[in-house]
């Protein structure tokens, strides 16, 4: 985990720009392939250089430096999107956020009509371990549908659907009580939770979730915001 990584130089470039919070190493690759990146003035169009502390290394002209890492943890309300560039979002998770100088993404995104916990950081290593589906973090939802999904159709769920050509399935759907479903899936699809309960025949009426891996929204108030202890750190993704 990158909160404990001893940084020294030199060191890969697409690793300094997930340090620094720009992407994850995957993302960063493909940022440097796209030539956006220069360092010390020059466009580097290749993944494998390394650099040195004191090289001026620029993302779009954006100065990129490592300063202090960030893990907070928000409950997000309805209403919010999860990213700054929606140039139609009236509101966005930032606006929750009193942390003007610091530029953070979210680890995993929930659509503007769900709420729950949320992950950001300015660690892309440590965004990437907590979503992509090789590391296994599971997620934890607790779903309000508009009618009762059949037992049989959540068989169907639980081993996967094809919706617009895109394979969909739960890790988990557990009823807790009349149309409250706890889903828990390996990884977030665009609005799958969602289409899986279309599927089904069913609207969603609210979707909050709760837990992603070990790290428990809690007590944490709607809209607000705190920063990850090192010991939930730690423990996430283990």
């Amino acid at each position: 985990m990158a909160n404990n990584d001893k940084i020294e130089f030199p060191m890969r470039l697409a690793r300094l720009m997930s340090l620094a919070g720009v992407a994850s190493r995957r993302e960063s690759e493909n940022i440097i392939a796209d030539g956006r990146v220069t360092v010390n003035g020059k466009v580097i169009d290749g993944t494998g250089i390394k650099v040195e502390e004191s090289d001026k290394v620029e993302v779009d002209g954006k100065p990129v430096s490592l300063g202090r890492r960030y893990y907070i943890m928000l409950n997000k309300p309805v209403g919010y999107t999860c990213t700054a560039e929606d140039p139609y979002a009236e509101k966005t998770i930032f606006d929750l956020i009193d942390l003007p100088d610091v530029r953070l993404f979210s680890a995993g995104r929930l659509d503007r009509d769900s709420e729950g916990l949320l992950i950001l950081t300015n660690d892309g290593d440590y965004s990437a371990q907590l979503t992509h589906p090789k590391y296994n973090i599971k997620k934890n939802y607790i779903v309000k549908t508009n009618h009762p999904i059949s037992d049989e159709m959540l068989e169907r769920l639980h081993h996967g659907i094809i919706d617009d050509g895109e394979r969909l399935v739960a890790e988990q759907v557990i009823p807790e009580g009349s149309c409250h479903y706890r889903f828990i899936l390996n990884e977030g699809k665009k609005r799958e939770i969602r289409r899986m309960v279309n599927f089904a025949g069913c609207r969603t009426l609210t979707l909050r979730r709760e837990s992603i891996g070990k790290l428990q929204l809690g007590r944490l108030p709607l809209g607000k915001w705190r920063e990850l202890t090192p010991q939930e750190i730690e423990a996430s993704l283990k």
